[in-house]
């Protein structure tokens, strides 16, 4: 049994071995069939990717070739070019080469013809000279004098002859010369005003505001007039409303004032908030307009003259010359026509127009400085120029325009005439209004001297003088002192009509915030 049983597990081994064995067997052979199918597709795909290679190397190729033929072809098509180019200019070196030799030959004609008749002058001048010599022999034999002495005779006569003559022609070019230096300065001169055309507007001391309603004109007055006393303050313009229909008259002598007080009541009335501290924000926003427009002026008048390189401070008083007059007349308007003027005259003269353009420009610069020394104006705008690196020429006709300082260029005398021109216009100026101003600033200026003053403005055409003084700084005494001092002042210094209001405003203001 026990034998039985031990055949019966070696007879399971067996067949698990036999089994074992077959299956490893069949395991392989599959693994075999997989990795030649997996050779074969390698194969297969490798046999593609070297035709794609093999394509895209062709076209490469081509693509290459086609490159290539294309520039040899441009080569080709540059050297033909290069080619006719050649033989065109042999064709006109051949052709001027056959008109030069043409040419050579008449010459060497000419030439020979030359020779022949300078011998024939050569025999005829010997012959002269034989002549001469003969009859010179015979004059002294007649006159008993040898040629040598009578030659010494006769210069001294023609030296005295010359003599007087050189003298009657000297007195009679002089003469000459001054007549025509006269005509031609007039011509000049008078060429020079023609083809300078200008304009002259006399500037006035109003400007007249329109509005759309005459309800707006109780807004601008605001409650017990604050607001038309908080503006007037502010801009030191004064403010007529009256039965004039939609219209406000902005009265003041200073133009940059009055252009202050209109914009800013346009922005006002416009926003439509009108009240004290909307009134001095909108103002002082307005002041800073104002001095940006008076850089963008200096530049277009200077890019307008073909003037460039000049110093921003320079470029900056020539737009303050909009605001500002003399003798009634704009002083931008003056001085541009004066750059004009004086290019003109400079190019009839043949000097440099360049020159006396920005001379003519910058003469009058000292009249609209920051603060005011007290120095003539043309002095002091020839002080500005070199402190601003101007050319000697320029700085010397900016000082030299009003007879300061001594001319030493010819820049100089075009400006002095030009500036002398310009305001001999008929029209061109009014020395009563520029008295008027004059007299204003004056008033203006004596008010400032006194401690804690912060502004002060002329209104009423000079019958009323406001003063505004900082509260820190003057007491309401000390107030009441400035306003009689003033007066006492006005009165012994100067000389008006009428008589002139002195008001000393002095406001305090308390500001808090509430956060």
């Amino acid at each position: 049994m026990s034998t039985q049983i031990l055949l019966y597990l070696l007879d399971g081994l067996a067949g698990v071995v036999i089994g074992v064995v077959i299956g490893s067997f069949i395991l392989r052979k599959l693994n075999a069939k997989k990795t030649e199918k997996i050779i074969r597709e390698a194969e297969e795909k490798a046999e593609v990717i070297r035709k794609e290679k093999i394509l895209q190397a062709k076209e490469k190729f081509l693509q290459l070739k086609a490159e290539h033929e294309k520039v040899i072809n441009e080569r080709n098509s540059a050297v033909q070019k290069n080619e006719i180019r050649l033989n065109q200019k042999e064709t006109q070196i051949s052709q001027k080469l056959e008109e030069y030799q043409r040419k050579q030959k008449e010459l060497d004609v000419i030439r020979e013809n030359l020779n022949n008749q300078l011998e024939i002058i050569a025999k005829k001048q010997a012959e002269y000279d034989k002549s001469v010599k003969e009859q010179v022999e015979k004059l002294e034999i007649i006159a008993g004098l040898s040629a040598a002495e009578a030659k010494e005779q006769l210069m001294e006569t023609l030296k005295d002859e010359a003599k007087a003559d050189a003298l009657v022609y000297m007195k009679d070019t002089l003469e000459e010369a001054k007549i025509t230096a006269q005509r031609e300065a007039k011509k000049v001169v008078i060429e020079t005003i023609q083809r300078t055309a200008s304009e002259h507007a006399i500037e006035n001391t109003v400007s007249v505001f329109p509005l759309e309603n005459d309800d707006i004109k109780g807004r601008i007055i605001g409650r017990e007039g604050r607001n038309i006393r908080a503006l007037e303050a502010l801009t030191g313009i004064e403010i007529i409303i009256d039965d004039s229909p939609e219209a406000i008259i902005l009265s003041g002598f200073d133009p940059v004032r009055r252009e202050i007080a209109r914009m800013s009541l346009h922005k006002l009335v416009t926003d439509g908030r009108i009240h004290p501290a909307r009134i001095e924000e909108v103002v002082a926003k307005t002041q800073k307009q104002i001095e940006q427009e008076i850089i963008e002026v200096g530049k277009r008048t200077c890019i307008d003259l073909g003037l460039h390189n000049m110093h921003h401070e320079l470029v900056r008083m020539v737009g303050r010359m909009k605001y500002r007059s003399s003798y009634g007349q704009n002083l931008l308007n003056h001085s541009i026509e004066v750059a004009k003027l004086s290019a003109t005259m400079a190019a009839e003269l043949g000097l440099s127009t360049k020159l006396a353009k920005r001379a003519g420009l910058l003469h009058d610069i000292g009249k609209v400085p920051d603060n005011e020394p007290d120095l003539p104006h043309a002095i002091l705008g020839m002080k500005l120029a070199e402190k601003f690196k101007e050319k000697p020429e320029v700085c010397n006709a900016i000082g030299a325009h009003h007879d300061e300082i001594e001319m030493d260029n010819l820049i100089s005398p075009i400006v002095q005439v030009c500036d002398a021109i310009s305001g001999a216009r008929p029209g061109a100026r009014r020395e009563v209004a520029e008295a008027y101003i004059q007299r204003l600033n004056k008033l203006e200026d004596l008010a400032l001297t006194y401690p804690g003053v912060v502004k002060t403005y002329a209104i009423q055409a000079g019958r009323e003088l406001r003063v505004i003084v900082g509260a820190d700084k003057v007491s309401d005494n000390e107030a009441s002192k400035i306003s009689y001092e003033l007066s006492r002042k006005i009165q012994d210094e100067m000389t008006y009509p009428g008589q002139i209001k002195i008001t000393v405003i002095r406001e305090t203001r308390v500001v808090n915030y509430a956060k």
